[in-house]
């Protein structure tokens, strides 16, 4: 490292080694196979309850389209639910949005709006609202989640669940099952691998489909590929205010050290994308949906460029209170799925709603 560079703490160590470990199949993921044995029962047996008795899930009287993973951790989940929630817009949709809220204090239900603290509400959920402009409501449970967010909003036709693949009691309608590069890892259950459940878990929709967070499929599963870039950056203030980022301001922080911070599931790939854009990055990896309770980076750090995922933590008054020496920039990601991937969704949700004028 750099003598001029200020040194920066790195991402939790236990995250980083199981990631590795569960690309393979070595004597750690062997170490914990009968873990996941037990794990992989208490799957199937929640799932032989659902399949025995499909009263169990609950419809809400609007189609539902589920947005998960299989594996822990992030795979595209975020930027899948923005990406849906806009198409269904533009074609004529009135989406919402139901999430847990991964991080929060209190389970219970509540709507998020622009102002709402991130801790408050958790950090994707907040994200999906500033990005979407869509009302999200946050609960454990999902079902109140979704009666809340109708009561609120009668005239939504569509609800998006956010991270709910696992969450069977809300009945769906369509399930997008994301995965990102790493596909199925080494195929096992947690802990053992990083699946939450088997990939060829059957589905509880009527429809299915898989999304490859990358531009070619990652798993055995047919699916649907993505294109990935930043659309490049903008002052965190701007970005607050809502401002677009612009392709100019990303390039005008070339030739110079900039700090790269990022609490997300995958910080490599943001890392790679700045340097792809001939950035001049120092790396600092945080954990998944960090808190930032404290500001990371040293108080001389001059640039700073963060996620979106980070920014909605990082309220423009704060850092200019405690890191008023630093510029703190935002990148947003532009995802975008193959054209044949929305085909398919409006395909699979053209029954499910009367016809629409227009």
């Amino acid at each position: 490292m750099n003598a001029d560079r200020p040194r920066v703490p790195r991402r939790a160590p236990l995250e980083a080694f199981l990631t590795q470990q569960w690309l393979r199949r070595g004597p750690v993921a062997w170490a914990l196979w009968p873990l996941a044995a037990l794990y992989g029962a208490a799957v199937a047996l929640r799932d032989r309850r659902y399949r025995l008795d499909p009263g169990r899930s609950v419809r809400v009287g609007r189609p539902v389209v589920v947005i998960g993973n299989r594996i822990a951790g992030g795979a595209g989940k975020t930027p899948t639910v923005i990406a849906v929630l806009d198409h269904l817009r533009r074609q004529g949709w009135q989406p919402g949005v139901v999430s847990r809220g991964h991080g929060r204090a209190d389970l219970g239900v509540q709507a998020v709006a622009a102002d709402t603290p991130a801790d408050v509400v958790g950090d994707e959920p907040l994200l999906i609202h500033l990005r979407s402009g869509a009302p999200v409501v946050v609960g454990r449970d999902r079902v109140a989640a979704a009666a809340a967010l109708l009561r609120a909003r009668p005239e939504i036709d569509v609800i998006v669940a956010d991270d709910g693949l696992q969450h069977r009691r809300l009945a769906r309608d369509v399930e997008v099952v994301v995965f990102d590069a790493r596909g199925a890892g080494n195929g096992w259950l947690l802990p053992a691998g990083p699946l939450r459940e088997p990939i060829d878990t059957p589905t509880g929709a009527g429809t299915a489909l898989v999304l490859y967070n990358a531009d070619r499929p990652s798993t055995p599963l047919p699916g649907y590929a993505t294109r990935r870039a930043l659309t490049g950056a903008v002052a965190l203030e701007a970005w607050w205010q809502g401002t677009p980022a612009a392709a100019a301001t990303l390039d005008s922080l070339r030739g110079r050290p900039v700090l790269a911070c990022a609490g997300i599931a995958q910080p490599q790939r943001f890392f790679e994308q700045l340097r792809h854009a001939g950035l001049d990055v120092q790396e600092q990896a945080l954990p998944d949906h960090a808190a930032f309770d404290a500001l990371p980076w040293p108080a001389a750090t001059p640039d700073v460029i963060v996620t979106e995922k980070d920014a909605v933590k990082l309220p423009v008054d704060r850092v200019r209170r405690e890191r008023p020496g630093t510029r703190v920039w935002v990148a947003p990601l532009d995802f975008s799925p193959e054209p044949a991937f929305f085909a398919a969704l409006d395909t699979a949700l053209a029954p499910l709603s009367p016809r629409r004028e227009g």
